[in-house]
């Protein structure tokens, strides 16, 4: 009879120990599962440093070597007027002038006064914006000498601005980015009557470069989201 009791109080001690346990398991597992998961944002607006100006005009004859003669003589004049703007020689591409036989490619019968359309594009690439900017608004003294530029077809702007710096801001913004995160973690700790903890992952989003607006596209907009989650006390 003793031996049955005891082996019933050594049982129930057992039993009571592993209650405590999954008890305790079970208080380290929600302790583990009180976490916030916050977004910190940094942006900020740059200027651009790179532009790309194609400088494009056509011709229209119907004696093609006259055409270049006149392509020619008005590519020498883009070239003074650029250089004489401070435009380097290694700024400045040309590209061979094209010639198309519109009446080769006439399928609707067209009555055409002039058979060929000549076209030349002369391409500017400068790491010095404000200086291409001053020559973009200056366009009118090519019209002056007889030179109307187009723009280019499909392309409603041809000139684009760049930011090629991303690697020099990123470390700053992505710091920026994680401090903004640790002050929403911080403040929904507070508001939830808890100590934050330490970080438990991280993620860095992509970094976005774009226009600030429509109207000034030499000034980009640049963007940048973290994703951190924290552990709560």
């Amino acid at each position: 009879m003793k031996k049955i009791i005891c082996g019933a109080l050594i049982l129930a001690l057992g039993l009571c120990a592993l209650g405590y346990e999954v008890a305790g398991g079970i208080r380290d597992f929600k302790a583990q599962d009180r976490s916030v998961t916050v977004k910190g944002l940094s942006e900020r607006d740059v200027p651009a440093n790179k532009v790309t100006w194609p400088l494009m005009y056509k011709e229209l004859g119907n004696d093609p070597v006259q055409m270049y003669r006149i392509l020619e003589e008005k590519n020498q004049k883009v070239l003074a007027f650029l250089k004489a703007g401070g435009i380097n020689e290694d700024e400045i591409s040309v590209n061979p002038p094209t010639i198309s036989d519109r009446q080769a490619d006439n399928y609707g019968n067209e009555i055409m006064n002039y058979r060929y359309k000549a076209k030349s594009v002369i391409t500017v690439t400068s790491t010095n914006v404000d200086k291409v900017r001053q020559l973009i608004s200056r366009q009118a003294d090519l019209m002056k000498e007889g030179i109307a530029l187009v723009t280019p077809e499909y392309d409603s702007n041809p000139v684009t601005y760049e930011f090629t710096g991303l690697n020099d801001v990123k470390p700053e913004m992505v710091e920026e980015a994680t401090r903004n995160a640790r002050l929403t973690a911080e403040k929904f700790a507070a508001d939830s009557d808890c100590k934050l903890g330490k970080i438990w992952s991280a993620s860095q989003g992509q970094f976005s470069i774009e226009d600030r607006d429509a109207t000034t596209p030499y000034i980009k907009h640049i963007r940048v989201v973290n994703t951190i989650q924290y552990g709560l006390k």
